[in-house]
């Protein structure tokens, strides 16, 4: 029993972690204030449990899940790439807004209230992967080779080029660089890798609705990103176990069902009151809070 719930915590951390540390890339390394990130996440699951409850191979459905988030992020991109600051941030929160209510009310493709339920496990050449042993196998690649990714990205000359975006997009458009494709570019990457959380998260717990992607879980992982530091890979990885761990840990504390759900946002809202005062860059940041 307990290595199930073990491998259960496992398991969230890995598809978590794909998921801070894609938002820190467009927040943290391109300074684009997205809190559109939850959709990506729901655009991602519903996108991979609709392909393959139409027969489509999980393999060629978990690479869906990805492209059609990755296109919302280009298209969350062109509607706001000329906004800036507070705003950015409201039409991406109003794009959560969206896309959520689509989800909930397309009942003929998403089921609406109903949910999708009976989301078959992954198969991948033979391999079916339905112990939860497999599946934390299968998360904890997937995370590893994703984070491996986006360090290679930022640590590259183009991730140079998205700082600079961040930190002085004014000068590099004078420097000739189209500051714009590469806003366009970084939410892509970003959106794609949550939707590969998301296709993740649905195979694992089988059951989507709306009601899993609340729009409040921006504020968790935008305070995990926080708590690790912005532009901070190796931030967003520790934060996002550490914080994980920590709530889990509360389930072993004898507390009524009342107290048990509300103890852990007080928790997070504890945990970045103290790094903020103690540590205002996070755990491992580069940069301050804009």
């Amino acid at each position: 029993m307990l290595i199930n719930y073990l491998l259960h915590t496992g398991i969230t951390i890995g598809y978590f972690t794909i998921l801070i540390v894609s938002l820190n890339l467009a927040l943290g390394y391109t300074g684009i204030l997205n809190l559109g990130h939850v959709a990506f996440f729901a655009i991602g699951a519903y996108t991979s449990a609709i392909l393959t409850g139409m027969g489509m191979p999980f393999l060629l459905a978990f690479a869906c899940s990805a492209i059609v988030a990755g296109f919302f992020g280009f298209l969350l991109t062109a509607l706001t790439a000329r906004l800036k600051g507070d705003y950015v941030a409201l039409a991406t929160l109003g794009f959560s807004f969206v896309a959520i209510s689509v989800i909930t009310n397309w009942r003929s493709l998403t089921r609406g209230p109903y949910g999708i339920a009976g989301i078959q496990k992954p198969e991948i050449f033979g391999w079916e992967v339905v112990a939860s042993s497999d599946y934390f196998v299968l998360t904890t690649c997937v995370a590893v080779i994703s984070v491996y990714k986006i360090y290679r990205i930022v640590n590259s000359r183009y991730g140079t080029l998205l700082e600079a975006v961040r930190d002085d997009a004014i000068g590099l458009l004078a420097l000739g660089k189209n500051i714009y494709k590469l806003k366009y570019q970084a939410m892509m990457i970003s959106a794609a890798f949550a939707g590969i959380a998301g296709s993740l998260f649905a195979h694992y717990i089988t059951y989507i609705h709306p009601t899993n992607f609340f729009l409040a879980d921006i504020i968790l992982m935008l305070s995990i990103v926080i708590v690790g530091g912005l532009a901070s890979v190796r931030g967003s990885v520790v934060a996002t176990a550490l914080l994980i761990l920590l709530t889990e840990s509360i389930r072993f504390v004898d507390l009524p069902s009342s107290i048990l759900g509300p103890s852990r946002l007080i928790i997070y809202a504890l945990v970045l009151l103290v790094i903020l005062m103690y540590r205002p860059r996070g755990l491992f940041g580069r940069i301050d809070l804009p």
